[in-house]
């Protein structure tokens, strides 16, 4: 399996039904949108990713950038299609986008995720984060998991 990842814009048509997906299971999962703070937009999101699968072309994961400040990004809209799920292309995803916040400068890597996303969790832990206390828009928000890493050759920002 070789999978490939791109940054695309945005706008384009299959990130947007990625993202559309992800937030449609995110709202399964905690019986609402339960999102803290400003979705992410075209406007304040440095970089997204798309994953496909070389051989067949089919789209099997995403996720974002949004800069925190001059040298924190934050991991947003993270999403691996179900059926491409336990293949470690989360885990790749997460390694292209500190790659690609690394060439903007980032030193360090935030994200959030929910108390009802054990997997995402694991991944996240799994690739070297740390939980840390909720930060920002998720500070007072029960259902926030917050994690930090600082990028390799990086102080630790902690």
């Amino acid at each position: 399996m070789r999978i490939i990842v791109q940054d695309i814009p945005w706008d384009h048509a299959t990130g947007a039904a990625l993202r559309l997906a992800q937030e449609r299971e995110t709202i399964e999962r905690y019986g609402g949108d339960t999102e803290a703070g400003p979705k992410p937009s075209a406007e304040d999101t440095a970089a997204f990713l798309l994953a496909t699968d070389g051989a067949t072309g089919a789209s099997v994961g995403c996720g974002g950038l949004r800069r925190l400040d001059e040298r924190t990004y934050e991991i947003k809209r993270m999403y691996v299609v179900p059926e491409w799920r336990g293949r470690r292309i989360g885990g790749l995803l997460v390694r292209a986008l500190e790659e690609h916040a690394r060439g903007l400068g980032a030193q360090r890597m935030r994200l959030e995720t929910g108390v009802e996303q054990p997997e995402a969790m694991r991944l996240y832990e799994k690739c070297g984060y740390t939980r840390i206390d909720r930060y920002g828009h998720y500070a007072d928000c029960e259902l926030s998991v917050c994690y930090e890493r600082a990028l390799d050759g990086a102080p630790s920002l902690v």
